[in-house]
């Protein structure tokens, strides 16, 4: 595999990485409409939304991007890697590697050491419609109500997807009881 082809992980598969380690992430919720974007904050520990970029070209597209990247000194990529239930690409798979492949062909010279990892997003925008109706968030249904939604669901399906490479590519801080252990002294 070429050294600079993006790299593709399941969830729960990442290798770790050492605990003191701890990269600025930027994560990609594609859409062919929009990107919700998420990043880690400057520890790299935990996830919040970022913004949702509204699509025009691949071009503007990347131009964004390395803004965003350029003023938060992000040093990993993740973007989603739609998957079916099994495992297999979707459509929408073979869109999110030509993406990542034109990015990262497009930031080499910007970006030398960033690191570009397609990583499966499975459900994130279900989860991340289910995370927003469970918190109460409003889902209206004049149009001002739906684009309401729309501004905000994918910089929740990128936290989602963030959240989910920082624990598939992080150590826990607590290792778990073995079985019949407890965790009372």
């Amino acid at each position: 595999m070429d050294s600079r082809e993006p790299t593709v992980e399941s969830r729960g598969t990442g290798e770790p990485r050492p605990l003191a380690a701890h990269p600025r992430t930027l994560a990609l919720d594609l859409g062919d409409r929009r990107i919700g974007l998420a990043i880690t904050d400057p520890l790299g520990l935990t996830a919040q939304p970022l913004f949702t970029l509204h699509r025009t070209s691949l071009r503007a597209d990347i131009k964004a991007i390395a803004r965003f990247l350029r003023q938060h000194k992000v040093e990993v990529l993740v973007i989603g890697h739609p998957l079916h239930a099994d495992g297999s690409p979707s459509p929408q798979a073979a869109k999110a590697r030509e993406f990542a492949q034109s990015l990262q062909g497009a930031l080499a010279q910007a970006h030398p050491n960033l690191t570009v990892h397609l990583f499966d997003e499975r459900l994130t925008t279900r989860d991340a419609h289910a995370l927003l109706d469970h918190s109460g968030y409003p889902l209206r249904q004049d149009r001002k109500g739906r684009l309401e939604r729309r501004q905000i669901i994918d910089q929740v399906a990128a936290t989602l997807l963030l959240e989910s490479f920082l624990s598939a590519a992080s150590p826990s801080l607590l290792p778990s009881p073995a079985p019949g252990q407890t965790t009372e002294p």
